[in-house]
């Protein structure tokens, strides 16, 4: 392992100044902040780090902020206090539905919200150092190889799969991303943070290499809204969704107002299905209503060689999830 040297951030803009003063003298700077993709990625020499900046040691950042405009959550919350938070079990349930079911205990003590939302592919090719795009290279192993968990929207020209669970949460619940930089903040929506392959292979986001995910911003809950996270996996421990669904419904009584519906773990993004959406849209969800949202669903699928499973799992896993949320009444 390369030999690094640690630095203590003392605000997530101080990160930031380090970060590009590191790169200013041909050093390469990494953020930690529960650490635990970071540590995998360097003790496999995927990513090789002159300085890692830890960002537990700023001021604040893991709080969750109650105002009438809505919730503002800082990037540094663990993912066991999101999940246990009272204000978002209540009101976005989504969102702590999300972040109870990454990975196991331990790591959702660690864990961050931030970190979560920004974690590297689990590729294995990606992970096995092979010279794929994600690595810099010039071809996607899974394309003709292992691709049994690989996506079946929006991929090419590499196939992986966004591995967070609470993105797909926070696009679904509207949220918004503020992002800490050596010259100050910019906030942008969460739609248009995550990138996919063909707008750049080798990531995976927006952020600058100097750039910090500092807190989310979710708008106030509406009457009437139900909202969940269901996702599926090949076991119970550890894994990340071979499917996952984020749900939102604004119910005025049994008919659907609005709806909002974005998939995990099949796409290199989260997957929002806007036809979906409008098939919902001002409908009392029967059996004809639930067959047509998991056919628009699963439109425009396009699976590999060892991943067409993943097209029945999405259809019946929207179909089951909605039917679930608008009979909790």
């Amino acid at each position: 392992m390369k030999a690094f040297t640690n630095a203590n951030a003392r605000t997530l803009r101080h990160a930031a100044t380090l970060a590009k003063e590191a790169r200013a003298a041909g050093r390469r700077a990494v953020f930690a902040g529960g650490g635990s993709d970071l540590l995998a990625l360097v003790k496999d020499q995927i990513v090789k780090p002159d300085v890692i900046i830890r960002l537990t040691t700023s001021s604040g950042g893991n709080t969750v902020d109650r105002s009438p405009s809505g919730l503002s959550i800082g990037g540094l919350i663990t993912l066991d206090a999101l999940s246990r938070d009272e204000a978002v079990r209540r009101q976005y349930t989504v969102l702590a539905d999300a972040a109870g079911a990454v990975a196991t205990p331990q790591i959702r003590n660690v864990g961050t919200l931030a970190g979560n939302v920004c974690q590297r592919p689990w590729c294995w090719y990606y992970r096995n150092a092979f010279p794929c795009y994600k690595a810099g290279g010039n071809q996607c192993f899974s394309f003709a190889g292992e691709n049994e968990f690989h996506a079946i929207f929006g991929g090419g020209p590499s196939y992986i799969v966004h591995p967070s669970d609470t993105a797909p949460a926070l696009l679904a619940l509207g949220a918004t991303f503020r992002i800490s930089g050596p010259a100050g903040d910019r906030t942008l929506a969460a739609g248009e943070f995550f990138t996919l392959p063909r707008q750049n292979a080798a990531k995976e986001n927006v952020l600058a290499d100097d750039e910090v995910l500092a807190a989310v911003q979710i708008p106030a809950a509406k009457p009437g809204v139900r909202s969940t996270y269901k996702k599926l996996m090949d076991r119970e421990a550890w894994t990340h969704a071979v499917v996952s669904a984020a749900v939102v419904l604004e119910m005025d009584g049994d008919v659907v107002r609005s709806a909002r519906v974005v998939l995990g773990g099949v796409a290199p993004i989260p997957w929002r299905l806007p036809a979906v959406e409008k098939v919902l849209a001002g409908q009392r969800i029967t059996d004809d209503v639930l067959q047509k949202a998991g056919e628009a669903a699963i439109a425009g699928a396009r699976p590999l060689s060892q991943n067409a499973y993943k097209v029945p799992l999405t259809r019946n896993l929207v179909r089951r999830t909605i039917k679930e949320l608008a009979e909790r009444g």
